[in-house]
């Protein structure tokens, strides 16, 4: 295949391994950081300068993308390249034959799908951080649903009768609410839900989460 600027030939054998899978997604990724002073003082920003439309175009490249697949990379092709900026293919061809070209700093990578892609390190840097950023919200999300799923828990634990030794053993309630999970879905509605925390518990005792002795802090 023909390097991002389409001036030589280069072995896909020993391309690199691009880091973000091709299945990740950013779903709710409506903007992206932009550092000013980076881009202020960037060698693509002083030669658009001398071709704004290449510039232009390049930017345009920046920001599409960030909704392909994997995050952050572009299609080798000519054709999908000229189809992603809208640009007819002659003129597409005409822009990458240019010294300075909106492909500037793109290269090829493997993608853990087998495709072959374009990629940015900037580019990359920036999905990067904004993936690790969305799974750490992501995680801080299910950490808060299931602190707060698990209080409920305990509030009904303790409706029904249960002993205070029972509901303030953390381990005890967390196998609980793993079991009623895989075994009562739906809403945890009564009389239903006392049902399915009996059998719970049953369970729980024949396991020996429920009764075994307790470290005292």
């Amino acid at each position: 295949m023909l390097s991002a600027a389409g001036l030589r030939p280069v072995s896909t054998d020993d391309l690199p391994e691009y880091p973000i899978s091709a299945e990740s997604r950013l779903d709710s990724h409506y903007f992206m950081p932009f550092n000013h002073d980076r881009y202020d003082r960037s060698d693509f920003r002083r030669k658009a300068y001398r071709d704004p439309e290449v510039g232009f175009f390049g930017m345009e490249l920046f920001f599409k993308s960030h909704g392909e697949a994997p995050l952050g990379t572009l299609p080798s092709d000519d054709d999908s390249l000229a189809f992603l900026l809208g640009l007819p293919l002659e003129r597409w061809i005409s822009l990458k034959e240019r010294a300075f070209n909106p492909l500037y700093n793109w290269h090829p990578v493997r993608c853990d799908n087998g495709a072959i892609r374009l990629a940015h390190p900037v580019v990359q840097e920036v999905m990067e951080a904004a993936l690790r950023g969305h799974l750490e919200h992501k995680a801080s999300n299910e950490d808060k649903a299931v602190y707060a799923r698990r209080k409920r828990l305990i509030e009904v634990l303790r409706d029904i009768g249960c002993s205070e030794d029972l509901c303030s053993d953390e381990l005890a309630v967390a196998w609980v609410d793993d079991w009623l999970l895989k075994h009562h879905p739906g809403q945890r509605r009564m009389p239903q839900f006392q049902a399915s925390i009996g059998r719970a518990l049953k369970e729980a005792v024949s396991e020996g989460i429920v009764g075994r002795p307790r470290r005292t802090p």
